[in-house]
């Protein structure tokens, strides 16, 4: 029989998308093919704080107690061998005697289920990558590309991809001259304006603003989560909103395009709200396009996951005019989408013939293959 892989499954976090990775991360668990690899659960605290596997489990059940009981574990004068991961995961990449790591065993590869900041930018990719460990996603530059929406449209203007019209805004530019900011704003813009933090996913802090009365809100709201904002013109008809249309990329230098699929928010727009707290937004797959749009649509969402040099998985996320003119839009791609057996992104893949437990091991030798093709690279003069 063959040697189990052990795959360290990582969900939690900083990010203000910590409860939806602790949905995916539960997801992945109950779904893992058990036969081919061993799991463990590794979960972060919202104050950053690595759990090792018994508290990871309590992280994602709702144990309250994991907090105090990790913050006796790094009081020197805590009950000896309680357990805290100081150093975080890089005492689980390799064999090390004592009580650091799980029964010292190392990790063949890590699954990050870590949407959003500190999991999604590259950073904890960058960790990955120091500790010489295959991991699932996109890489160092691909993670910051498709998390940075300014970053990002600027590759896909590259590409010759069409995207909407926006402005990018520093958050000192917005505090210390809010009537300029405004000014070249609606000098560049007409309303109805999406403004969003440029570093962040799930919709948090987006807000559409109908006027200027809106716009200023909407500008400090974004604020709070980025030093970045990104304002866009909204993709409208007179009494139509656009169609929101969505596909799911797969590979690594040969990627695949899902069927594509359509939300039909329940709110005015596919909000964080809409996505994860209130009913109403109803998701169709296939979406009800023609074979030529359905065709143009994959092909674009390959062409975008190219431009951003991303491997392993991506939702990419577009938008279609309506009252007839039907002009689609590049949106953004998002690198580590929500991965509930529910979630767009495994019902893409579903849809198109590729069950959730298969894909998450497709991923899995994703990584695999990736770290080999990586392991080809000469680092130093012989």
């Amino acid at each position: 029989m063959a040697k189990k892989l052990r795959v360290g499954i990582v969900f939690g976090g900083r990010s203000g998308e910590h409860e939806v990775s602790l949905l995916s991360a539960a997801s992945i668990l109950k779904a893992i093919d058990r036969k081919k690899f061993d799991v463990t659960p590794i979960g972060i605290t919202k104050e950053g704080r690595w759990l090792a596997p018994a508290d990871a489990h309590g992280l994602l059940e709702g144990d309250k107690n994991v907090i105090a009981r990790q913050l006796l574990a790094g009081d020197p004068a805590a009950t000896p061998g309680a357990k805290l991961l100081h150093e975080g995961i890089p005492t689980l990449m390799a064999p090390i005697p004592g009580p650091q790591g799980p029964s010292g065993k190392a990790l063949d590869v890590v699954f990050p289920v870590l949407h959003g900041t500190f999991g999604e930018d590259g950073t904890i990719q960058g960790l990955f990558e120091l500790a010489g460990i295959a991991y699932v996603g996109s890489g160092v530059l691909g993670s910051s590309a498709g998390m940075d929406k300014d970053v990002m449209k600027r590759l896909f203007a590259q590409s010759g991809l069409p995207i909407v019209k926006h402005v990018s805004l520093l958050r000192t530019e917005w505090e210390s001259s809010p009537r300029k900011s405004i000014a070249k704003i609606e000098a560049a813009l007409k309303y109805p304006l999406f403004v969003k933090p440029a570093n962040l996913g799930s919709s948090v802090g987006i807000s559409k603003a109908h006027d200027r009365k809106e716009l200023g809100p909407a500008l400090t709201e974004a604020a709070k989560y980025d030093r970045k904002l990104v304002i866009e013109e909204g993709v409208e008809g007179r009494k139509s909103r656009a169609r929101e249309l969505e596909v799911a990329v797969l590979g690594n230098d040969s990627p695949k395009a899902s069927l594509v699929g359509e939300i039909i928010p329940g709110k005015e727009f596919y909000d964080y709200e809409a996505k994860y707290l209130s009913e109403g937004s109803v998701p169709v797959i296939p979406a009800r396009i023609t074979k030529a749009e359905a065709k143009q649509i994959r092909e674009m969402a390959v062409a975008a996951f190219k431009a951003c040099d991303l491997s392993g998985l991506a939702r990419v996320d577009f938008l279609m005019e309506p009252d007839g003119k039907r002009r689609i839009y590049l949106n953004e791609v998002n690198t580590l989408p929500g991965f509930t057996s529910i979630s767009m992104y495994p019902k893409l893949w579903e849809a198109t013939g590729v069950p959730y437990k298969d894909l998450i091991t497709q991923l899995i030798e994703l990584a695999l293959e990736r770290k080999a093709e990586k392991d080809r690279t000469v680092y130093c003069r012989e």
